[in-house]
């Protein structure tokens, strides 16, 4: 018997009988995390090549964002909305100057952040667009991964979200992801919103061509529809700019979702930023949320967006992206399709004989990587924003070994 490992036989067990089966995750209990490293029950350390789904940019237990929160909880954490808390409105005057936007609302996960987008667009429809009662729709990318409420799964493409979870909400038209022309067809009078994701993390790495983002801005210009951008994974640095669409210029959205690092890998924090008139839609009892703007995660947030514009975390993504990704294109394997990202959101897409991309991430994190796969066949790297070369280095090693051969 060996008494060490058998920490993660007994941990893993004790989720399993007690856990739903809603997760199937790589056979590691993690105990400990600092920067971009963590360590297992067994005293085993691991290289983050993930963060949480963008969820930690500011890597683990980040030395200003703990000191904020220990700050706050030491006077106050929940007043509901009930009544007013003095950390909120510095929040949001924050988020909506780094945003260039005039208002925002702040609920904590990043599906609530997508819900309540699509509460605002419908009614914007209705209220100031004109559209007939209950005959709004919103466009959507096909392939898409905004969360996996009711709402939202009604509007998922991938039957794994949806089998045996309807009847699904109705008033959404999915189109192909990187088709402008199929979005121009698909708005039209009774169409309030488009909602897309810049780079679809999720559904597997997958890059929009130069210009469809700005296309899809132009129609929605032209033909009054809101353009909602969902940055929940590829905001806050993670493309190496601030914001994903500002790859393109012309794309500005009327509204963003934000969520994942702007809770700083400690809170769940979440909102939608957009105009005074988008926003303007809600009044008293129309929305909310109990947590939802509390002043410990506001508190939070606020040092989680100090820390990326301070440490210049975008800028970090785009130098140390840049090199990551050309070193992984450099690797001879037959193995290897495609290797696609921007900034520190990259994925390495393999042929369809390597089996799936899982048991490659098992044999990254025997080496020492914690990485994970996406659409069965891509293995996603996305380390916090915070992450040093000579780290990656370390990284392409283990990684180079493993594509060379089927584990």
């Amino acid at each position: 018997m060996n008494p060490v490992a058998d920490k993660t036989k007994e941990a893993i067990e004790t989720c399993e009988r007690f856990g739903a089966s809603n997760y199937a995750p790589l056979p590691v209990v993690l105990a400990r995390g600092e920067g971009c490293w963590c360590e297992d029950v067994e005293g085993r350390k691991f290289l983050d090549m993930l963060a949480s789904y963008s969820a930690l940019n500011q890597g683990h237990r980040h030395p200003r964002i703990l000191e904020a929160m220990t700050r706050q909880a030491g006077r106050l954490t929940l007043t509901s909305r009930a009544f007013h808390n003095d950390a909120m409105g510095p929040f949001l005057e924050k988020l909506c100057a780094l945003c260039g936007m005039e208002r925002a609302l702040p609920m904590n996960t990043g599906a609530e952040a997508v819900e309540t987008a699509v509460k605002m667009a419908r009614r914007w429809g209705y209220r100031t667009k004109g559209i007939a009662p209950d005959r709004a729709k919103i466009v959507v990318g096909g392939n898409n991964f905004h969360g996996r409420t009711t709402t939202i799964i009604s509007f998922s493409t991938e039957q794994a979200y949806r089998k045996d979870f309807g009847p699904f909400t109705p008033g959404f038209t999915p189109v192909p992801f990187c088709d402008a022309d199929a979005v121009d067809d698909a708005v039209d009078d009774d169409t309030c919103a488009v909602l897309l994701e810049p780079i679809q993390g999720e559904g597997g790495i997958v890059m929009p061509e130069d210009g469809f983002l700005t296309r899809v801005r132009d129609i929605c210009s032209r033909k009054n529809v809101l353009f909602l951008l969902d940055e929940i994974q590829t905001g806050l640095g993670r493309t190496g700019r601030l914001f994903a669409w500002e790859h393109e210029p012309g794309a500005r959205p009327d509204a963003l979702i934000l969520g994942k690092a702007l809770g700083g890998g400690i809170l769940p924090v979440s909102a939608v930023v957009s105009s005074r008139e988008a926003l303007g839609v809600f009044e008293p009892g129309s929305h909310g949320s109990t947590f939802g703007g509390n002043p410990l995660a506001c508190a939070v947030a606020s040092e989680a967006l100090d820390v990326i514009v301070d440490e210049d975390l975008p800028g970090r993504a785009a130098e140390i992206g840049g090199r990551f990704l050309e070193a992984l294109r450099g690797i001879a394997s037959d193995l290897v399709r495609d290797v696609r990202g921007r900034g520190l959101l990259i994925g390495v897409e393999l042929v369809p004989e390597a089996g799936g991309a899982r048991r490659f991430c098992q044999a990254l994190l025997e080496r020492g990587l914690l990485c994970k796969e996406t659409h069965e066949n891509v293995i996603r790297f996305a380390p916090p924003l915070t992450i040093a070369w000579k780290d990656v280095e370390w990284a392409l090693e283990r990684i180079e070994a493993v594509l060379k051969k089927t584990p």
